[in-house]
């Protein structure tokens, strides 16, 4: 599942980074931790897009940003948008035929992370898939422990899929999409849909219909929470991630032990994984939380969810980041975007 030695482009910028200097993410204050991860990994707004703007609807825990890229596909017969930095309610418009829809969440093990920081992979997904692309600034650990981040990602699902026209996009066309803790939380949220279907984050007006999610697709996402596994073993002092990361990721988002048993929090702990939206997983192999997403994947495909699995050995966490840099990270982002294009 691992490479013998990690992909030369990749181990070039694990270089640089390790020359900054930085302490490990768990070595550092929350505070101190947000800032470098936004220094490290918010870089210019590339590639174009054709219209990015920020948004804001009122979520259960009060007002959630999101930033809303949209290509060409997506601009023509959309009227009355809401403008830069407004709140939105339900966007009142009339459309034609919209573009695909993607609800995307950061990483940053539900600690760290802003929109910023995730600017660049979203322009790629919003111009490689063509997709109206809905980028989501959930509240964080451990100021907001879980489960605030799961009824925020839902919220937000529900929200997108009541205004994706008035976005220009298309409801009946609709995916999650996440990174790392990201990741996680797009499952969580079609987790949700399964479940409760329009309730109950306590955001959606009365009488909302469930969001239908017709794909997630999951990058490297947190599906378990054993410190144990071969590949926390072979990946404890990294690259880019380390065990100890993931255990201080972990203390900071749950309230107690006993929500690592909730499947919102853990999702290898759901006593089912099937009738859900088709997944693409994708893992790395020299990556702590690899083994605990090919058993998601290998789930998905036992319990009855159709799942595209995408495993590159010689990548390291959070690789898709670097799709500017790293060949192997372009054609995994571009394989993603393939499957959000046949997905939705």
């Amino acid at each position: 599942m691992r490479a013998d030695e990690l992909d030369p482009e990749i181990a070039a910028v694990v270089d640089e980074i390790e020359a900054l200097g930085l302490p490990d993410w768990h070595a550092l204050s929350v505070d101190a931790a947000r800032r470098v991860e936004d220094e490290v990994f918010a870089g210019d707004p590339e590639p174009p897009v054709a219209d990015v703007r920020d948004l804001a609807f009122d979520g259960p825990h009060g007002e959630v940003p999101v930033r809303v890229y949209r290509p060409e596909a997506a601009l023509g017969g959309t009227t009355d948008r809401a403008g830069d930095g407004d709140t939105a309610g339900d966007i009142d418009a009339e459309t034609d035929a919209g573009a695909r829809t993607l609800v995307h969440f950061h990483g940053g093990g539900w600690t760290l992370g802003t929109l910023d920081s995730i600017d660049g992979p979203c322009r790629e997904l919003a111009t490689r898939a063509d997709a109206v692309v809905v980028s989501v600034d959930y509240r964080l650990a451990p100021e907001h422990p879980f489960p605030a981040a799961v009824d925020e990602a839902a919220a937000a699902v529900a929200w997108v899929a009541r205004n994706a026209a008035a976005l220009g996009g298309d409801p009946g066309r609709l995916g999650v999409s996440g990174t790392s803790a990201g990741g996680t939380l797009a499952l969580a949220a079609a987790l949700h849909a399964r479940e409760f279907g329009a309730g109950p984050s306590g955001a959606e007006p009365a009488g909302a219909e469930p969001p239908e999610i017709a794909g997630q697709f999951l990058l490297y996402p947190i599906a378990g929470r054993d410190f144990g596994t071969d590949s926390y073993r072979e990946n404890a002092d990294g690259p880019l991630l380390t065990r100890a990361d993931m255990r201080w990721f972990f203390d900071s988002y749950l309230r107690s032990p006993v929500d690592a048993y909730n499947p919102f929090a853990v999702p290898l702990r759901a006593d089912d994984l099937g009738d859900l939206p088709p997944a693409t997983v994708v893992t790395a192999g020299f990556d702590p939380l690899r083994d605990d997403g090919v058993a998601l994947a290998e789930r998905f495909e036992r319990e009855g969810t159709p799942v595209e699995h995408r495993h590159y050995p010689a990548m390291a966490h959070g690789f898709c980041s670097l799709a500017d840099r790293v060949g192997a990270a372009e054609a995994a982002l571009s394989a993603v975007a393939t499957d959000v294009r046949d997905r939705l």
